[in-house]
């Protein structure tokens, strides 16, 4: 049975990463954002903003602003240059967007205040169609939030949070509250607690990377949003879908989501998404599913994902049915799929790889000629007593698993059956790229 070794671009190299059909992604700031440290000086941007006219360009001198600032004029831009700090004093939030099709580009945006209960932050926008880009954010307790707010767009933004707090204490990268159709695209968010996207719909998610934190994306009750050649690195969780319905997930690597809760993607109550050509690899769990899909005639389709590495590749935290599982290539985990309940075979498994898979190919349609069964025999041991997964791959636990298997003590748990598991992965797939 043949193991492909074939996995590319697992390292993180600074802020650069090449996309699916060789196309560059820059995540953060497109050009330098240099700020202004001399604080000596300071200057009122409230005032400039107050003597501007609908549709004004403000190019600020490189120098130190204070905040916080309202903008209530329609169509103003400010442009920082690259050499202008904004800062909130620590007091509330930096700037505060009040209206529409409002542009704040290439600044510094510092120091807001620490109040999660008035969610002080960066930038705080009430309006729609507004455009932040190429801001550096940083020690600000939220990044940016979009507060009922509609066809905005955050691009090309590093965030980061208060570095004084500990990660439980940090506030978010970006916060979208029942806010429609905006754009979330090329920002690169770490030393945040999480990215949260509340009861919006319709939003895109697009070649952002997010290292160090807890929740790297958090949905509830959102639905019909898209999640596209993101980059996750490091964090508790990358993905987790909740109460959320017709997500569509694709071309996105998610990576060393580590830890006892660690999981590249979380499916709890959430039904009719779309997780196609994903990679979930080195983690702890691949996929935790948890009551997904809610209804189960409204099916999870998950196609064509990379799930490597991991503790667990599937992970069923109750008896599910409703998921279609497809063409999907697991190798390398610990265990594969692993239900905490009975059984994970009321799921739907087609034509998916498996690299434990112990049969042959006489014909070579690289399909296998009898089907990929999987039956759980040492791995229900730690069921009862977690500490037992400590021992996982020691010698003792090695011959319990073999004598397992040679002569059953008690009947095996049978998890799950692929009548026409693919045979080669590589093959099949060559010119069906993932991320």
């Amino acid at each position: 049975m043949k193991r492909t070794s074939c996995l590319i671009g697992l390292i993180l190299a600074g802020w650069f990463a090449f996309g699916l059909y060789g196309q560059e992604i820059i995540h953060g700031t497109l050009e330098p954002i240099q700020g202004y440290a001399d604080t000596t000086k300071p200057r009122s941007l409230q005032t400039l903003v107050n003597m501007a006219n609908p549709g004004d360009t403000i190019l600020l001198e490189p120098g130190f602003y204070t905040g916080p600032v309202y903008i209530k004029t329609r169509g103003l831009t400010i442009d920082g240059q690259g050499t202008a700090t904004v800062s909130g004093l620590g007091k509330e939030s930096v700037i505060h967007i009040e209206t529409d099709s409002v542009t704040v580009k290439n600044l510094m945006i510092i120091n807001s205040g620490g109040s999660h209960d008035k969610i002080d932050c960066g930038v705080k926008i009430k309006g729609d169609y507004n455009t932040v880009e190429n801001c550096r954010i940083k020690e600000c307790l939220f990044g940016v939030d979009i507060f009922q707010a509609n066809y905005n767009k955050i691009s090309h933004c590093e965030i980061s949070s208060l570095s004084r707090r500990s990660k439980a204490l940090k506030g978010d990268a970006i916060r979208l509250w029942y806010s429609t159709n905006n754009l979330i695209k090329d920002n690169y968010w770490h030393h945040v607690r999480d990215m949260v996207v509340w009861y919006s719909s319709e939003n895109t998610f697009e070649g952002n990377m997010g290292i160090g934190n807890r929740y790297s994306i958090h949905f509830m009750y959102a639905h019909n949003n898209r999640i596209q050649y993101n980059e996750f690195y490091g964090n508790s969780v990358g993905v987790f879908l909740m109460y959320s319905e017709e997500t569509v997930m694709v071309h996105n690597l998610i990576m060393k989501s580590t830890g006892e809760s660690g999981m590249c993607l979380g499916m709890k109550e959430t039904s009719s998404n779309q997780i196609l050509n994903n990679r979930f690899i080195y983690s702890s769990e691949g996929i935790h599913i948890d009551v997904s899909p809610f209804v189960p005639e409204k099916i999870n389709t998950i196609e064509h994902n990379e799930i490597a590495f991991c503790g667990y590749g599937i992970f069923f935290h109750t008896n599910q049915q409703g998921n279609l599982f497809r063409e999907n290539y697991f190798h390398n985990n610990l265990v594969q799929v692993f239900p905490e309940g009975k059984t994970a075979n009321m799921n739907e498994w087609e034509h998916n790889y498996f690299d434990d898979y112990q049969g042959f190919d006489r014909n070579d349609d690289n399909i296998g000629d009898t089907p990929y069964k999987l039956y759980s025999y040492v791995e229900h041991l730690w069921t009862f007593n977690r500490d037992v997964k400590f021992f996982y791959g020691s010698p003792l636990l090695l011959i319990l698993d073999f004598l397992e298997r040679l002569a059953p003590f008690s009947k095996p748990k049978f998890v799950l059956e692929d009548e026409q598991p693919m045979y080669k992965w590589e093959e099949q797939h060559a010119d069906k790229p993932l991320y």
